[in-house]
This record gives C-alpha cells, structure tokens and sequence, in this order.
C-alpha cells in the first residue's frame, strides 16, 4: 500500500490496513506499563479498569511516562478504587501529588472521584459525553477511557500520536491548527476492532520508533506508508507554529528555620495557580504580575539573610525568586505552621518551592520531579 495514492477524502483506499500493521507491531513491541493490560490478557477476555486507565491518563498530561510511575504505584496503592480516592482527604491527595506539577489536575481528582461515585454508582461511563461532563476530563482523556477502558471506536490523540500523523500523512499545516486533519485522519486508519489498542499502539510507536529526533524510520512497522519517511524528511514534521516568549515575573521567599531544623510552612489559596499546596511564605507574584523581590516583602522581622536565586518555568511563564533565609525561635504566625525536618518530605511541596528550601538550607536534599512537556515518552 502507498500513501501516495489517496481519494478524494484524503486517505488511501485500504488505509486501515495501517493500523492492522501497527496492531501487529504493537502485540511484539507494547511497552510494560503499570496501568495497561497487555493485548494477550485483552485477547483472553479481560478488560482494562477505567479507575486506572482514568488515573494514570491525568497523571500524564505534561508529563513523562517515568515521572508518573511511582506517583501511580503509590496513589493505586494506597487509593486502590475510585471509591477510596473520592473518599480520600484532599490535603493527602495533594501531598502524594506533590513533585508532578501542574496542581489543578491533582484538585480535579478528587471532584471527579466523588462525581462518579454520585452521578454514576462507582462505575466510570463509557459515553464520551457523560465522560467530558466529570471535572477534569477534556476531549482527549474522554477518548482516551473511551477507546482504551471501553473500545470505542474513536480516535485517541496525543503528542506523540499527532507526530505518527503528521509524518505518515505529511501534513504540513502548523500545530495546533493541524489537529482537526489529524484527528481525521487517525479516525481513518483506526480498525474496526481493537481500538483501545490502536491507541496505545500509535503512542508506543511515538514514545519509541517515531521519535521527535532522530527516528528510526528502518523499524517503523508502517514506514512503506508513511510520506515524510519516502520524502527524506521524517523531523520536519509535525509543523509547529512559532512560540510566543514565556513572560518572566519576579517574587521573594522567606525560608525560616527554627532551631531544631523544623523549617515555616503556609498553605497557598484554594484557588489559582499552585492552589492548596504548601510554601514558605513569599511575595504576591501571579502568573499576570511581579511580586516584591526584596526585603521589603518579608512576613515578619528576623535577621533575613539573601539565599541565592532560584527559577521555575511554568506552562505560561517563567519565575524568578530571590530566596532568603532566617534562623528563628518563635511560635508560628498565624497562618503558619513548623514542619519538623523529619516531615517535610511528606508536605504538599511544589517543585519550585522546593528549590526555594535547598536553596536555603545547606544539605537539604528535596529533589524535585522533573517534568518535560512531551507526554508518554
């Protein structure tokens, strides 16, 4: 088969015999991963759990396949159903969340945990509506439990899927204005049966093979098919449309110590970025607007003493926080609370106020997640 020769709807005439080669190529080469049921178990009968599927689909948006496998074991561990996680205090839910990044996803798990024990007795719908109506669930993750939890018939696309497409179709329209031809074009060569396979299948084939550098197109199941391979031209796709400059915003944080090495904690508002995590105090920055980096934003007197400088890069922006530190023996002002040393790994800790305390305190050792904006790889 030739992509080449293409109807007037823009694949090829026997075009799901692309995602036959990739089924086959998928039952040798699927990766082990503790939320997936290999196709062997699938074939004999079993069905994939949507509580997992569900969960590690969140966990993974943003971030990479082996970032999210710790955070996976213990969240399934220790929350094993959607029943104990929607019966889960929030507090411990963002504390275990801690270190993945991007907060809102970790406060929608529990709105979407209790959702469906309320509106759907514990069990997790199978309709994509239904799906997209649970807090926290867009279009892809919708498809995704779809496809995978239920094989639906519907086209499940993510980074490294749009990179497949957009190689194999040599679709040059930039992203993100390429996604409706991708998407068509995935529904095209999705096969009538397996589809939750399929989709894994196409990622797989992304995280490994159809990689954004370097590819190795010689392996590629489906290389005969794909027109950037024919063309010589594999790493122009897909097309990107050039990024706008990340802002960048300045603030200060003020890491006391008490003298038993206890270090002053706060908790962040509910709402907004970082919402409900835990923080040494620090200046009013916001994604829109600069906080104080100086002195001046100190929350109570003490000997503060500058740390350094630590910096973060968010979806939207990037921070810069000028860190000081200060050894103190006093009660906690209000608002505040002392984590003994022994505790803190356990706090809701955002990785940048993490870097905020070891940048402070000499020999602290709270290692940050590093989280990459490409999914699944």
């Amino acid at each position: 088969m030739s992509m080449a020769k293409l109807n007037p709807k823009g694949a090829s005439a026997d075009a799901r015999a692309t995602g036959a080669q990739l089924l086959a190529w998928y039952d040798r080469h699927h990766r082990s991963l503790p939320w997936r049921l290999p196709p062997a178990r699938i074939a004999a009968g079993e069905r994939p759990d949507p509580y997992r599927v569900w969960l590690s689909e969140i966990m993974l948006q943003q971030t990479t396949v082996q970032a999210v496998k710790p955070y996976f074991e213990t969240f399934t561990s220790r929350w094993p159903s959607v029943r104990a996680l929607a019966g889960a205090p929030g507090d411990d839910i963002m504390k275990v969340w801690a270190g993945l990044g991007y907060y809102s996803r970790a406060r929608n798990l529990k709105k979407c945990a209790e959702a469906v024990v309320e509106r759907f007795g514990g069990e997790f719908p199978a309709d994509l509506d239904l799906l997209k109506s649970l807090p926290g669930i867009g279009d892809y993750t919708a498809a995704a439990i779809a496809a995978i939890a239920f094989d639906r018939p519907v086209a499940v696309v993510d980074g490294n899927v749009e990179r497949v497409a957009t190689r194999l179709r040599s679709i040059a329209t930039p992203l993100p204005a390429a996604k409706p031809q991708i998407r068509a074009f995935v529904q095209s060569i999705l096969p009538a049966a397996r589809p939750g396979d399929f989709a894994q299948a196409t990622m797989d084939l992304g995280a490994t093979i159809c990689t954004p550098r370097r590819p190795a197109c010689a392996l590629c199941p489906v290389n005969g098919d794909c027109l950037a391979f024919l063309g010589d031209e594999p790493e122009r796709f897909p097309v990107k449309a050039p990024k706008a400059e990340k802002p960048k915003r300045l603030g200060a944080a003020f890491v006391a110590q008490r003298n038993d090495g206890a270090i002053l904690l706060r908790k962040r508002p509910e709402t907004g970025l970082l919402g409900g995590m835990s923080e040494p105090p620090t200046s009013g920055w916001t994604s829109r607007q600069d906080g104080e980096p100086g002195l001046e934003a100190a929350p109570f007197e003490a000997e503060w003493e500058p740390a350094g400088m630590v910096g973060h890069v968010f979806t939207h922006f990037e921070l810069r926080l000028s860190v000081y530190r200060a050894n103190i023996d006093r009660a906690a002002p209000d608002g505040c609370w002392w984590s003994a040393a022994a505790d803190i790994h356990s706090e809701a800790l955002p990785t940048v106020m993490k870097k905020a305390i070891e940048a402070a305190i000499p020999g602290a050792t709270l290692k940050p997640v590093q989280n990459r904006q490409q999914r699944r790889n």
